[in-house]
This record gives C-alpha cells, sequence and structure tokens, in this order.
C-alpha cells in the first residue's frame, strides 16, 4: 500500500512540477485508513503552498449535496418525487416544447405533462445543456443572453437572481420532453429553486440547518466570508491561443466574497477537502455521520441506483460514455470499463477542477480538488491518473 501511495504522490507531483496546474489537494480513504495529499500553491508564481483546509470552488460536485437536501424535503412529506413542481414554480408552469433542437422559438408544441421533482432530481426536466458550438441553434443566444447557465462556466455574480431567473427560464420552450432524456445542468439550479420555496429558507439556509451544521462542515457555503480569504486560491481558466493559465476568479477581488444573486444548486458551494469527505462518508453509512441522521437508509440507496432508460441517455454519452449513468441527482458506474469502474460508484465531477466519488463495494471515498477549470465533459488525464493510482494502491 505505501509504496503505491508514494506512485500516487510521485505522479500528482508531475503536474505541478510540469507547471500544468499551479495545486492540488487529494483524498484517498479505504474503511478506516486516509490518506491526504498537498501539492503545489494557491497561485502561480507565488510560495503560499496548498493545505489541507484551502477552500476551493466546488462547482458540480454541489449537485449531489442539493439532492440531499430535496430528499429531506421528501423524507418530510413536504414534497414527492411525482409531484408537480408548478404549485411552488409557477413560472415553470404550462411549458411547450420546441419541434427539435434546431427549430426557430415559436416552433413548438404543448409539453405532455407537467415538469415534477423526479425529473429535476434525474436531470430530465426537458431542459438543459446544448451540447453543440455557440450558435448553432436558434435558442442558444437566448440561453446565454439570459445567463441561464449550461452554456459555459459561469461565476455567481453572473447569475440573475432567481426569481429573475426562474421568469426567463420559464419564458423559453424546453428542448424535450419533461421525463424523455437527461441533460446536464439546468435541473440542479432548477433544483435549487424548489428547496427554497419549498421550505420558505434560502438554499444556502436550509443546507446549513439540516446538513452542513449537523455534519459539522464549518467551511461550505455559497459565500466564502472575509475572514477566509487567505485559504481561497486563485483560480484558473486554460488559453488554448497562449497556451497558458489566465486568471478566472481571483482571490482579492473573488465572486465569492459578495452576497450572491442566485444560490446555485447545480454548482455555487465552496468547500475544503474534510468537509466534503464528511458529506462522502454520510453518504458512504447510507445517511448516517456519527450520531446523525441525515437521511434514511432506504432513501440513500435509491438515490444511488441507475435511475435513467438507456432511451434517456441518448445523447449525453460524452458524459456517460458505456459506463455509467445517473441516479437521483448524481453520477453512477453501471459497467467496468476502467480500474476504478465499479458499478455502484457514485458521484461526479465539477468544472472548476473537482471530482469526488464514493465507492460502496469497495468502502472507498476519493477526492480531487484543484484551481483549473476542465472545459470539456471528457474526463481529463489528472483526474484518470488519480483513480487508477487511488483503485492501484488498494490492497
Amino acid at each position: 500500500m505505501k509504496s503505491r501511495l508514494e506512485r500516487l504522490h510521485r505522479v500528482l507531483s508531475g503536474y505541478i512540477e510540469r507547471q500544468e496546474i499551479p495545486g492540488i489537494v487529494a483524498l484517498v480513504s479505504h474503511h478506516d485508513d486516509v490518506h491526504v495529499e498537498t501539492l503545489g500553491s494557491m497561485s502561480l508564481g507565488q510560495s503560499a503552498p496548498m493545505e489541507r483546509d484551502t477552500i476551493f470552488r466546488i462547482a458540480s460536485i454541489t449537485k449531489l449535496i442539493t439532492a440531499v437536501a430535496a430528499m429531506i424535503l421528501v423524507e418530510e412529506c413536504k414534497i414527492q418525487l411525482d409531484d408537480s413542481i408548478e404549485k411552488w414554480l409557477p413560472e415553470l408552469a404550462n411549458r411547450r416544447v420546441l419541434k427539435s433542437i434546431s427549430s426557430d422559438l415559436d416552433a413548438t408544441v404543448p409539453a405532455a405533462r407537467a415538469i415534477t421533482l423526479r425529473d429535476l432530481l434525474t436531470y430530465s426536466m426537458g431542459f438543459g445543456s446544448v451540447m453543440a458550438p455557440p450558435n448553432t441553434y436558434p435558442i442558444q443566444k437566448l440561453i446565454r443572453d439570459y445567463r441561464i447557465g449550461g452554456d459555459g462556466p459561469m461565476l455567481p455574480s453572473q447569475y440573475p437572481g432567481m426569481d429573475e431567473w426562474l421568469q426567463k427560464l420559464g419564458s423559453l420552450p424546453l428542448l424535450a420532453q419533461p421525463g424523455e432524456r437527461w441533460m446536464y445542468q439546468v435541473s440542479g439550479d432548477a433544483l435549487g429553486a424548489l428547496i427554497a420555496r419549498v421550505s420558505g429558507q434560502s438554499l444556502g439556509i436550509f443546507m446549513r440547518e439540516r446538513i452542513f451544521d449537523p455534519l459539522g462542515m464549518k467551511d461550505t457555503s455559497f459565500r466564502l466570508p472575509a475572514e477566509k480569504i487567505e485559504r481561497l486560491p486563485t483560480f484558473y481558466s486554460f488559453n488554448h491561443q497562449t497556451n497558458q493559465l489566465d486568471v478566472f476568479d481571483g482571490v482579492e477581488n473573488s465572486a465569492w466574497l459578495s452576497e450572491t444573486p442566485f444560490e446555485s444548486g447545480g454548482g455555487g458551494l465552496v468547500s475544503t477537502i474534510d468537509d466534503y469527505f464528511t458529506f462522502c462518508r454520510m453518504m458512504l453509512n447510507k445517511g448516517r455521520h456519527s450520531r446523525k441522521q441525515i437521511l434514511s437508509r432506504a432513501t440513500v440507496e435509491l438515490m444511488t441506483s441507475d435511475q435513467l432508460t438507456p432511451e434517456q441517455r441518448v445523447g449525453s454519452e460524452i458524459f456517460f460514455g458505456t459506463h455509467a449513468s445517473w441516479g437521483l441527482g448524481m453520477g453512477l458506474d453501471i459497467r467496468r470499463n476502467e480500474i476504478y469502474h465499479t458499478p455502484g460508484r457514485f458521484g461526479w465531477a465539477g468544472g472548476f477542477g473537482t471530482i469526488a466519488y464514493t465507492d460502496p463495494a469497495e468502502g472507498m471515498i476519493g477526492i480531487l480538488f484543484t484551481q483549473c477549470m476542465v472545459d470539456s465533459p471528457a474526463s481529463p488525464k489528472l483526474f484518470s491518473d488519480f483513480w487508477t493510482l487511488a483503485y492501484a494502491a488498494m490492497e
């Protein structure tokens, strides 16, 4: 085990030495053994090292936490999985659906039924990322102009407020019938808005009271308090013209320092490796962490089982390949194409260079946080190297 963990250290260090990434914090846990690597620096050209308590913008691995928040409301019978969302989100009522993705915006048919909570959790509400170059289809311009999201990474400050976001989303036709197929991103933000409306609290307050405080996740939130600014790394995107890293979100002027107009359930949280590890351990332990019960065993088992038909996955091969599917609010491995694709392993990756998966069959959790944007749905080599090394290190 030890020599293979040294290999993990050596390979991850190579990414720092080649200056592909400024810093990495990684965690691998197998039953009671927990191994953490902190490598590189908080920003390019500065000596402040990455630390175990560095606070990262975790992007789309927020989705799992949002799904847990929704299922807390289901367990309290505040809403049921197959309830229409129209009672709480009237902006999304009486939908129309584009005849085809290439149609003009007035070429629509009525939606066959209302959007349900289950549709939001399975990301099949009928609206999401259009996986095509900008300006390929007429609707892409309005998705971009309205700042709906799903057409590229957005800072929290770039969203409209929640009510305005819902109104703008509701003014656009759906891209598919509710329940017809999986589409990325927008369902997660609509789910966050639904949680806020059903609970009568902001998404952030609901998460804090029902998930973060009970689990002791003290550094996870939609906004970074000013006193924690020194623990935030500079965030970069790769410039393909210059082959260099450009600053996407700095530290002193970070978008996470001010109140966000819309708390994005699809990707807005900041967190630390240990906070997210605590969340993953709760999920691995079927809803419990120490003496705190966040969800029931039955609920976690439902969330982490395949909820899509093969037909619903059509068009999403860039995300799922042939090895993966989707549960309620998270990705799920369903066949073993790689060393690390254990059927039943669940989690997701974030566009801000984060990935976390939990493997119940192996009693294993892996988390990797960086401060560099991932600009394709295809897994970067760093992620696949991390998982290969983590699984190869197991006894």
